[in-house]
């Protein structure tokens, strides 16, 4: 184990993040490059190595994170990238953009401040990459097996990994310009610089995994013909259809989705454009939802140099500590101020929009709201709380509803849903069509990118097994898992 007493001598330290007004002025992750490795090994040795590593358990890839804290404790860095591997294809995502089950997980955290699990997860990878620790894994033998996997998020990408150094010959194809889904296109570069993806992508492309941009299964090319073409498909297109709000209004310019928004300003990022067609530059901006996407809206705008930004929640504000519904080791739903929030801007809680209120010219320019307050299980508005403040941008980000059904690919599979609109998938989430498998958000419903991974790297083992009769491709979960989601 790590440091007997390193819990009782080291108190918690987290990354230093870069002064606000510097980074709102680029683009860069916001964290101070390097600020890590000279606190990581005492961080790591704050690990208990208790009896029951609950810890395993809130992950849903099931890191051996009490392995991988000990080797960062003595600053072996290679066995550590190894312990971490083995159960994550992309711990340099999960380590910047999970919100970390497993911290709340932690036995640390009963009492203390948990273990910064995170943080030591995105030192040991990092120190990997610079290390040349991380290389392809090209498989020894190739099966004569073909799979199609639908979609470059992190299910499709950890499915497609796996697959391939399973020795199947694998295809992603992916309907955007670029390969990665949202890690490409809806997690701002300030989270998550991009050329952690690339390297991936590299990475893959050594291996043998061949990526198809551009094409979109359903309009581009025929579900019936993918399958035609391959042994095996693998549906890992995400839940992209975002929850809309229909009250008077809606259609006037300037109000979008957060999925419409956010992916410009990626783009600017990648140099498509100079400037983003949808910009919040000296505008009034308000974001409708609460969590990481509508964070994410925040950051956005801060950068684009917004008058105003104020984000808007239905729901009460979280509480600081545990309630009584929500005990250790589950994952609790706290207040929570990102890096977007430490920039500015105004947080409403208890509010619901009534109607827009635009110009002469059809433009958005107020937003009428209401507090609301629960009563007896139900939302009701409190009278006397009418108020309207100035919105000249409006990005609606409340969630997604499911699978894109309008492009055609669910209706020509044939594939089955289940009661909540995801496509349904039996134990070894293979569909109601022979050889077509669905993992992450399109089966599961939206979720967060640890249970993507984990949802491809098990879907992999199910298609491993309906090619080749058995696996020994690691499966973390099972679709009955789902209760179990966060």
């Amino acid at each position: 184990m790590a440091d007997p007493k390193g819990f009782l001598n080291h108190g918690r330290e987290v990354a230093r993040t870069r002064p606000v007004e510097e980074r709102v002025r680029d683009w860069n992750e916001v964290y101070v490059p390097g600020s890590l490795l000279p606190i990581i090994s005492k961080q790591a040795s704050r690990c208990m190595d208790c009896g029951i590593p609950f810890c395993h358990n809130g992950c849903p890839l099931g890191n051996l994170i009490p392995e991988w804290n000990d080797y960062a404790y003595r600053e072996d860095w290679s066995a550590a990238s190894e312990r971490l591997h083995a159960t994550n294809n992309f711990p340099e995502f999960t380590g910047r953009l999970c919100p970390a089950p497993c911290e709340s997980a932690c036995v640390l955290g009963i009492n203390q401040p948990a273990v910064t699990i995170k943080n030591v997860e995105v030192s040991i990878i990092d120190k990997a990459w610079d290390s040349g620790d991380v290389a392809p894994q090209a498989p020894e033998r190739l099966s004569g097996k073909t799979v199609a996997v639908v979609g470059s998020g992190p299910a499709g990408l950890a499915a497609a990994q796996q697959l391939t150094r399973a020795g199947h010959t694998v295809a992603v194809y992916e309907r955007a310009d670029r390969i990665g889904g949202l890690l490409r296109y809806g997690i701002p570069e300030f989270k998550m610089e991009k050329r952690h993806i690339n390297r991936r992508i590299e990475q893959m492309r050594a291996e043998g995994t061949r990526f198809r941009t551009g094409i979109e299964i359903g309009r581009d090319m025929k579900a019936t013909d993918l399958r035609k073409r391959y042994d095996a498909v693998v549906i890992a297109a995400g839940s992209t259809v975002s929850r809309d709000l229909p009250v008077p209004g809606r259609e006037l310019n300037g109000i979008h989705f957060a999925m419409e928004y956010l992916p410009l300003a990626n783009k600017v990022q990648e140099g498509d454009y100079v400037s983003p067609p949808i910009t919040a530059e000296g505008k009034h901006v308000v974001v409708i939802g609460g969590g990481d996407t509508g964070a994410d809206c925040v950051g956005t705008a801060h950068r684009q140099g917004a008058a105003s930004v104020t984000q808007l929640e239905i729901m009460p504000r979280p509480g600081d500590e545990r309630n009584a519904g929500q005990p250790w080791p589950t994952f609790p739903m706290l207040y929570k101020v990102t890096s977007a929030h430490e920039e500015g801007g105004e947080r409403v809680y208890s509010v619901s929009t009534t109607h827009f209120e635009g110009d002469e010219d059809g433009n958005v320019q107020w937003l009428h709201l209401v507090e609301v307050e629960f009563v007896d299980g139900k939302l009701n508005q409190k009278p006397g709380t009418e108020r309207k403040i100035p919105a000249q941008l409006v990005t609606l980000a409340m969630g997604f509803t499911g699978i894109d059904q309008e492009n055609g690919m669910v209706s020509q599979f044939g594939l089955d849903l289940d009661e909540r609109g995801n496509v349904a998938r039996d134990r070894d989430f293979q569909t109601s069509v022979p050889g077509v498998f669905v993992a992450g958000d399109a089966g599961r419903g939206q979720s967060l990118i640890v249970w993507a991974i984990a949802e491809g790297r098990s879907a992999a083992r199910g298609v491993d097994r309906f090619l080749t009769g058995a696996s020994d491709l690691p499966a973390p979960i099972r679709p009955t898992d789902r209760a179990l989601a966060v």
